[in-house]
């Protein structure tokens, strides 16, 4: 093969632009890749290039996970479709999806963790200040911990009482509630969002992270405040990729360091992360008898399959069959 003129890592982060994936979707893939030619190195103690191995290597490298490493199948999942992007779009060798004969790790069934309306608010109420509020968010609107950190000031909309959830999971934007009980509060915190911005303004900074080629389109969009993050940092930092000193989004750590503790104070004998708020959401619209259609587009679920996945958490037990011990007279 003729040398390319960037290396592999670097084409590999070409087309993750190219694709609009995000960070994190490239960090994984690049460490995937990293991990196949490692793997195939010390197996036969010379390096070989990507685009000179195939299915057969690609095979190897994932029994090598589930039989060896023993991964969680999402995790050799993961492996796969990192291979998968390489082989397809940097080295422009698709994998035949029929050669694929790895041996592939269980996906163990787990139902999710859910709480009742009364732990839920317990839990929340043993929370303070933009922590309760990104709670009440994620409880109240079902949305994923990274999609409430990602919400700018524009996606919220008072008047028709709704959320715009932009690129979410599968990069599809869709629509939530706006619970009417939390307008006020974050009516508030957005008036303390916009004196920080002005602040940052006042002091030369004041730009936002801006996706796609908005930046170039609308240059001016970065200063504006409807495009800032609602729920900002506390300081500003350093941009990785432009080196821009921005203020990004408060971290998701943050918010499940203080989501654990105050579910250890509230006494909750559950493990209680932010995305059981999601999973309660879903499963509490489904016991007050709304469709499950109309859950599956407010989870933004692609299929009902996955929703259907809250029928069986319902307060009536497993498949809402009634004990005879509670039928009794």
């Amino acid at each position: 093969m003729p040398p390319p003129s960037k290396k592999l890592l670097d084409q590999l982060h070409d087309q993750i632009q190219v694709k609009h994936y995000s960070s994190r979707t490239e960090e994984a893939y690049a460490y995937w890749v990293r991990e196949f030619i490692l793997f195939h190195k010390a197996k036969s103690g010379t390096f070989r290039h990507p685009g000179e191995m195939g299915m057969s290597e690609v095979n190897q490298f994932l029994t090598h996970l589930a039989v060896d490493r023993k991964v969680a199948a999402s995790t050799q999942n993961q492996a796969l479709s990192a291979l998968i992007f390489l082989y397809k779009y940097v080295l422009k060798m698709p994998l035949q999806d029929e050669q694929l004969s790895a041996v592939r790790a269980s996906k163990p069934k787990r139902l999710p963790t859910v709480l009742s309306r009364s732990e839920a608010l317990q839990v929340i109420e043993h929370l303070r200040g933009t922590n309760k509020l990104m709670a009440q968010i994620m409880y109240g609107c079902g949305i994923r911990v990274m999609e409430t950190l990602r919400l700018r000031v524009k996606d919220l909309d008072f008047a028709n009482q709704h959320i715009v959830v932009r690129d979410g999971k599968g990069e599809k934007d869709r629509l939530t509630l706006l619970p009417e009980t939390i307008i006020p509060s974050l009516k508030a915190h957005l008036h303390l969002v916009k004196g920080m911005h002005e602040k940052d303004l006042a002091e030369g900074y004041g730009t936002v992270y801006l996706p796609y080629a908005l930046a170039r389109k609308y240059p001016n969009a970065g200063h504006e405040f409807i495009w800032q993050y609602v729920f900002p940092a506390q300081n500003r930092s350093k941009d990785p990729q432009s080196g821009a000193i921005r203020r990004h989004h408060i971290h998701e750590t943050v918010v499940q360091k203080a989501v654990r503790a105050a579910a250890k104070k509230s006494g909750v004998s559950k493990h209680v992360t932010p995305h059981v708020f999601r999973h309660s959401f879903a499963t509490h619209l489904l016991e007050a008898g709304y469709d499950i259609r109309t859950v599956q587009e407010l989870l933004g679920h692609k299929d009902v399959k996955t929703t259907m996945i809250y029928t069986h958490v319902l307060k009536r037990g497993p498949k809402a069959v009634r004990s005879p011990l509670d039928s009794a007279e």
